[in-house]
């Protein structure tokens, strides 16, 4: 697929389009991982004052989101890094990390954090992870070990 042209925006949470992704993500999770396990949030959580949201668009249509939470005053983690299926493979996510990064670095944040699964359904997504320099971490804020889980950590 070609590159997609997206325009990213900060918000975004009661978009109908941004509602049903958000759906679709925690649902994804919950068909993969075990409850405990999941740590994706809920529309409520990514209105917390410590996060910041971003969605992705082409055009008029919706092509992704992202969010960052702040742990404390030094790191961050990324969350709820979504891209719809329509424009998978297209470089969203790539635009969306690399526009994240960026938010973190501004915020003066040295190190960026990051959660998600062990299983190969997650595959692709260390893969991006990883291109864009994560490593693997051990287990950080309210994190526990967990065979579930990869953490990984980006220093800024």
């Amino acid at each position: 697929m070609k590159r997609a042209n997206i325009e990213i925006k900060r918000g975004g949470l009661s978009h109908p389009g941004v509602v049903a992704l958000l759906r679709e993500h925690l649902e994804e999770m919950a068909s993969h991982t075990p409850a405990e396990s999941v740590h994706a949030l809920d529309l409520v959580s990514l209105q917390h004052s410590d996060i910041s949201f971003w969605t992705a668009w082409s055009g008029d249509a919706l092509a992704g989101c992202a969010a960052i939470k702040k742990l404390d005053t030094h790191s961050a983690e990324l969350k709820s890094m979504r891209t719809c299926r329509n424009h998978r493979r297209t470089g969203v996510a790539s635009q969306l990390l690399t526009h994240l990064i960026k938010e973190t670095k501004k915020r003066n944040f040295k190190t960026l954090y990051l959660e998600t699964g062990s299983i190969p359904a997650f595959a692709a997504a260390a893969q991006l992870y990883q291109k864009f320099g994560f490593i693997h971490c051990k287990p950080f804020a309210d994190y526990i070990e967990d065979p579930n889980s990869v953490f990984m950590v980006l220093q800024l």
